[in-house]
């Protein structure tokens, strides 16, 4: 008698768990990959970001300026101009940071290249730091956020010869971005990855142990629909077989997050003449900085440096 009334109640229960379950997956869990303000914002473990390589120097005096941008779909977007420690910069680098972190942690790599005779333009991406937005759309929308500032700094700072500098995230929009605007000169990306779909495929069976490509896909299919992007656009792989500009492509052998071979995929994919891939042996996926120390910015501003002189004839 115990156990048929055991039994009964495990069918009741078990429909209903299974009920939850498709809730759960179906409306929040996507929200947990695309919306990074409100009510989502926090609940999924942020990736750790090192120390920086670089700590602002109270007593600089860089003249810096902030940028306020509308954005195509009607959104503020804010930026930070650096202005080079010369009278004529020799290139000017718009700096993309990746999720859980935002313009601010460019402040040195800003000073850095100003020091160097470069301007930057540190962006905060749609949805972080002090610009609008609530989802994160990993490049679809974001690319014309960048081809709307390059509009920007062309027609209203009278710059030139502009070049890309992104960090996870912002390296796959860096490279969206390449892929679509010629007026992008050159652009350096670190730690990243091939597409949405595969970066989340791998991130989910990282964590869970669990194969689903059926699943990820699922997922990332409806965190489209609730950010309103197309999944199958945010694909740096994709927008890679259009770049002919120099590119740095740099990658963590340690890289957890992002496989190294995400890295090499682009690089591969990149119909650039004049491309060249780092690899720190050493670094995981947010210490590049740090790891790679003095030697790894010298790399970087010679790349930037050659990217100048070849502007200049």
């Amino acid at each position: 008698m115990i156990k048929k009334r055991k039994t009964k109640i495990i069918k009741i229960i078990f429909p209903i768990l299974l009920f939850l379950g498709a809730l759960f997956i179906h409306f929040v869990f996507p929200r947990f990959i695309t919306q990074k303000r409100g009510s989502m914002q926090g609940v999924m473990k942020k990736p750790k970001i090192d120390s920086v390589f670089f700590t602002k120097n109270e007593k600089a005096t860089f003249k810096r300026k902030k940028l306020c941008i509308t954005s195509f779909d009607n959104l503020k977007l804010t930026a930070l101009l650096t202005y080079s420690n010369l009278d004529h910069a020799k290139a000017t680098v718009i700096l993309l940071h990746g999720t859980g972190a935002n313009k601010s942690r460019f402040l040195g790599v800003s000073e850095f290249l100003a020091n160097n005779g470069f301007n930057s333009v540190a962006l905060d991406i749609r949805a972080f730091g002090e610009s609008d937005g609530k989802f994160l759309t990993f490049g679809v929308k974001e690319k014309k956020d960048v081809k709307k500032l390059i509009d920007i700094l062309i027609k209203n700072e009278n710059l030139n010869n502009i070049g890309v500098w992104g960090h996870s995230v912002g390296g796959a929009i860096a490279l969206q971005a390449m892929g679509i605007d010629n007026r992008i000169k050159f652009g350096i990306t670190e730690s990243i990855y091939t597409d949405l779909k595969s970066n989340f495929h791998d991130y989910f069976e990282r964590h869970t142990t669990l194969n689903f490509t059926w699943l990820t896909n699922y997922l990332v299919n409806r965190a489209g629909k609730i950010g309103d992007f197309n999944p199958d656009d945010a694909s740096p792989i994709k927008y890679s077989e259009r770049i002919t500009q120099p590119v740095l492509i740099v990658h963590g052998g340690k890289d957890v997050a992002m496989d190294v071979q995400f890295g090499k995929t682009v690089f591969a994919k990149i119909k650039s003449r004049d491309k060249q891939f780092v690899l720190l042996d050493s670094a995981g996926h947010s210490n590049i900085w740090t790891v790679g120390g003095d030697k790894y910015f010298n790399t970087v501003l010679e790349f930037i440096k050659k990217q100048s002189y070849s502007s200049d004839n």
